[in-house]
């Protein structure tokens, strides 16, 4: 895992590139590189996480043999030992990297290539002879990339916003894309991203450029490929066969050369993937497991975890964060995620991935996508209409559209998302794997693991987990109020049925106590900034009068709260990230 950037067209100067690459130094701070064309018509920027081949014959960006395609490549290709051996015969390798891989992929099928590969990646491949330009994103979006077009056509890309403000690009806050988070707590569209004219690539999408166009197009849809036709096949066959994909996909993910370790949560997915590992590696498997803590027993997973690892004994690392650390840290991950992030659990996990790297583990692998894959979430139970609300956790409306200034209240757009199936379930499904839930927690994940320097794998995320399951009928994912029926029943041998038959519960931390007591003061010096800044956006006798509402003990939602303090923490991140790189150009406008 590490951070790309790049910049086509005929305005722009070196020193921008660099300043891009220099504030991504987080995601990759092994080492760094920097491609020029000879025209100066384009350059790419990388910063490198040595994950595959340590040598600095991985060192990107990474050009072929005869010096006309360079690539700066984000992620990991799972499969490239397998499809090193496919190209050998027309290819010859001179690393042991997955970035070789991909680049030699691309000589010989073109765009073709991305349907042969298992992974997570964000990439850019400069062809020099024809100066022109083509990229790609994963499937579900796990590897970002965003995007800015100046009115000459000159365009920018990056890992990470922070690097395109760097670069000149003006810090404009996208009122639209506000006032939707605002009034309903969707925080991630496919495209539009919270700062004006800054786009993101969507999940399954490429991206070509030269001079004066740029194209994006889809090269990969969930429900194109799953289809209207649920799967008759007898169960049997179904379990022996998502077994099989489960196995070789936690498999896969294991392919590195430096340390890989595990989060664990209580919960079924994670227990799960620590299930499946320990199956695979044995007793003298040496994975470390990683779980947070807060101290609060009310929502602590320590006692669903134990009864995981007193099955397996691998070695666990609690993670604990105290609530007076909340006030330093939420800055410091506000710096790394630019956008708003999803409150204390997001803390939490940035505590995690810390003490990963202190213990000298490089890569984790977490059970994200299981809920989106198998209906786990409760609402899922009753699927009607478009669902329930974007934000789980709450009895009460998670929002207080009501504290908004009207006309800003006004631009929000509407919710609505495509519903490609015939079945509501799997368009509820669809909807959270690919507009809320999902894109959600992939984003505040990548921030928060790049933030200490440590790559985030998902094995469920396999596009062929998803696509058998997705194909399942539906009594087959929620029965008699059970909810990942087939799940459960397929991966009950490898678990304690004290885990396999807990019931589904959100990853969650005391916010709600923590923001009402010892947090008080500071999450009411934030909100009173986000009233200076955002005057004009929040109501300032109703933000003030639910806000007293709320410390003083009325109601069981803090997501509100947490939007308003995060309105506040954006105050100070305009073109900076939290290592003080400071803006290098004045550049780019428009």
């Amino acid at each position: 895992m590490c951070g790309i950037a790049g910049i086509f067209g005929s305005d722009w100067s070196q020193t921008q590139l660099s300043a891009m690459v220099m504030s991504q130094q987080h995601r990759g701070p092994d080492c760094d590189g920097m491609y020029v064309d000879p025209t100066n018509i384009a350059g790419l920027g990388h910063n490198r996480l040595k994950i595959i081949d340590l040598s600095e014959a991985g060192r990107q960006p990474m050009s072929d043999r005869s010096g006309r395609y360079h690539i700066t490549f984000n992620g990991e290709i799972y499969n490239y030992l397998e499809l090193r051996q496919e190209l050998q015969s027309v290819h010859e390798f001179r690393t042991r990297t997955d970035t070789e891989v991909l680049l030699a992929a691309y000589e010989k099928w073109g765009a073709a290539c991305l349907d042969r590969m298992i992974g997570m990646f964000a990439f850019a491949i400069w062809d020099e002879r024809e100066k022109s330009l083509f990229a790609a994103r994963d499937r579900f979006g796990v590897k970002p990339f965003y995007y800015y077009e100046t009115p000459d056509g000159t365009l920018l890309i990056a890992s990470e916003i922070k690097a395109l403000h760097i670069a000149g690009v003006p810090r404009r806050a996208d009122e639209s894309t506000w006032a939707g988070y605002l009034t309903t707590g969707l925080s991630d569209h496919p495209q539009r991203t919270f700062w004006k004219g800054i786009r993101a690539l969507p999940a399954g999408h490429l991206l070509r450029w030269e001079v004066g166009q740029l194209r994006i197009s889809r090269w990969y849809d969930l429900a194109d490929r799953v289809g209207q036709e649920l799967d008759p096949r007898p169960v049997e066959i179904v379990e022996e066969e998502y077994l099989a994909l489960l196995k070789e996909s936690v498999k896969l993910r294991f392919r590195a050369d430096v340390a890989v370790g595990i989060n664990l949560s209580g919960g079924l997915d994670s227990s799960t993937l620590l299930g499946l590992v320990h199956a695979a590696q044995g007793a003298d498997s040496n994975v470390k497991a990683f779980t947070f803590c807060t101290g609060d027993p009310s929502y602590d997973e320590l006692p669903w975890v134990s009864q995981m690892l007193d099955q397996t004994n691998h070695e666990l690392i609690v993670c604990r964060l105290d609530a007076l650390e909340v006030p330093a840290l939420a800055e410091s991950v506000q710096s790394f995620q630019d956008e708003p992030f999803g409150g204390v659990p997001t803390l939490a996990y940035a505590r995690l991935f810390e003490h990963a790297r202190r213990e000298g583990v490089t890569v984790l692998l977490d059970g994200n996508g299981m809920d989106e894959q198998w209906a786990g979430y409760d609402y899922y139970a009753n699927a009607k209409g478009n669902g329930a609300s974007v934000v789980q956790g709450t009895k009460e409306s998670p929002t207080r559209p009501d504290c908004l200034v009207p006309e800003f209240r006004a631009l929000a757009g509407g919710t609505t998302q495509p519903r490609p199936f015939t079945d509501q379930l799997r368009n509820l499904q669809y909807r959270d794997a690919l507009y809320t839930k999902l894109p959600r927690a992939l984003r505040f994940n990548d921030r928060v693991s790049m933030r200490s320097s440590t790559e985030l794998r998902e094995p469920f995320l396999d596009h062929r987990l998803f696509e058998l399951a997705f194909r399942q009928p539906a009594d087959r994912k929620i029965s008699n109020g059970t909810s990942k029926r087939l799940l459960r029943k397929m991966t009950g041998p490898l678990l304690p049925a004290g885990v396999v038959n807990s019931p589904k519960r959100a990853l969650q931390t005391p916010q709600r106590e923590w923001l009402r007591g010892p947090l008080r003061e500071w999450a009411s010096e934030q909100i009173e900034d986000a009233l200076v800044v955002r005057g004009n956006w929040l109501n300032r006798d109703a933000v003030r009068s639910a806000c007293q509402k709320y410390f003083d003990g009325h109601g069981d939602n803090s997501f509100f709260i947490w939007q308003w303090i995060s309105t506040g923490l954006l105050k100070n991140h305009a073109s900076l990230n939290s290592r003080g790189v400071t803006r290098a150009v004045a550049g780019i406008h428009g």
